[in-house]
């Protein structure tokens, strides 16, 4: 089981100002209520581990650690764990349009991440149930991505303990809602709600706290540190970037994804063409065509975030852009978020 966390940091502050105890923490047995966002591929091994080693707890991208870190996944499992002996957890993508053979090989992730004590999983785009019955025997945590109420219920059906509310802030695959309305819309649900988007610095984590939050998810923020080996073009996209820097594309991945206004954006536009647009209707199509789109975004996202600008330059991120000013070492990141946490807690 996950080791439980200090009782100094077992409080969060509701939306009514009242402290109440903090599930998120206890269920990642982590101190500081911060995930670092699995993301593709900018999730490395020393960003993932430095964001667990000074308290919150990295999600490991199997597709990030595999294809663009390079690591078999075992010995990437392994060179995290050579980096910090505290909680790590896993990204499980059950989109229903996976091959069997992916379906297959993220059950061979799972079950080895389970045997390198990994506890906590985050689940995404379909039904999360095989990978809460897999983790179950061993006291593994599940919390899923959602944008809304319908697909929170349908998470819980399936035995997850808690949810990553994804809003219009987010960057990547971005929801339709705002953290004012999703933790009102799901906040009686009864389970724990992180705020997944538009969180960059301290102050952004505290009025994310204050709406009644336990935790944050954050990727765009952690872009902009020292240990992730994303090209610097891409950290100083970010620094240069405002709130109004960031749109919605069909283009890259079939689905809206937020990303930096660039030459590139703009030439290629935000609407996928009419063709696209009717197969990503169909009850069935719309699966093939979202495989086919991520695909063809593999390489795309990959070349464009290790090789630095080019001509296809595609950047994601989210709001939080306007928050952040500076690239800087994930300690010192997450020491402003430790105090904001301790001041909010002490409240």
């Amino acid at each position: 089981m996950a080791r439980r966390p200090r009782e100094t940091h077992e409080t969060h502050v509701t939306h009514s100002g009242e402290v109440s105890p903090n599930r998120f923490l206890e269920h990642a047995g982590i101190e500081i209520p911060v995930v670092c966002g699995a993301m593709y591929p900018c999730s490395n091994p020393e960003l993932v581990a430095a964001v667990s080693e000074a308290g919150g707890i990295g999600i490991v991208q199997p597709l990030s650690l595999v294809f663009s870190s390079k690591y078999e996944f075992r010995k990437g499992l392994e060179k995290i764990r050579s980096l910090t002996k505290k909680p790590i957890g896993l990204n499980v993508l059950t989109e229903k349009s996976l091959s069997r053979v992916y379906r297959k090989r993220m059950e061979e992730y799972v079950d080895v991440a389970l045997e390198h004590g990994v506890r906590f999983f985050v689940t995404a785009l379909g039904n999360p149930a095989w990978v809460v019955e897999r983790v179950r025997p061993f006291g593994g945590i599940v919390y899923h991505d959602v944008v809304d109420r319908k697909w929170a219920e349908k998470a819980l059906e399936g035995g997850v303990h808690g949810l990553l509310c994804v809003n219009n802030r987010a960057g990547g695959h971005a929801g339709y809602r705002s953290p004012e309305q999703l933790v009102e819309d799901l906040g009686s649900l009864g389970v724990p709600l992180l705020c997944a988007g538009g969180v960059g610095n301290p102050a952004g984590f505290a009025r994310a706290l204050g709406l009644g939050y336990e935790g944050v998810q954050m990727g765009t923020r952690f872009i902009a540190t020292a240990e992730c080996d994303s090209h610097d073009d891409y950290k100083q996209a970010i620094l240069r970037a405002k709130e109004d820097d960031i749109v919605l594309t069909e283009r890259i991945t079939g689905v809206p994804l937020a990303v930096i206004r660039t030459p590139y954006v703009d030439r290629i536009g935000t609407k996928a063409g009419p063709f696209g647009r009717l197969l990503l209707k169909g009850r069935t199509t719309k699966h093939w065509m979202r495989a086919w789109y991520s695909v063809r975004s593999f390489w795309q996202l990959k070349e464009a975030i290790r090789k630095g600008s080019s001509t296809k330059d595609a950047w994601q991120a989210g709001k939080s852009v306007g928050e952040i000013d500076s690239v800087l070492p994930v300690a010192e990141v997450m020491a402003g978020f430790a105090a904001a946490y301790r001041d909010a807690a002490g409240a």
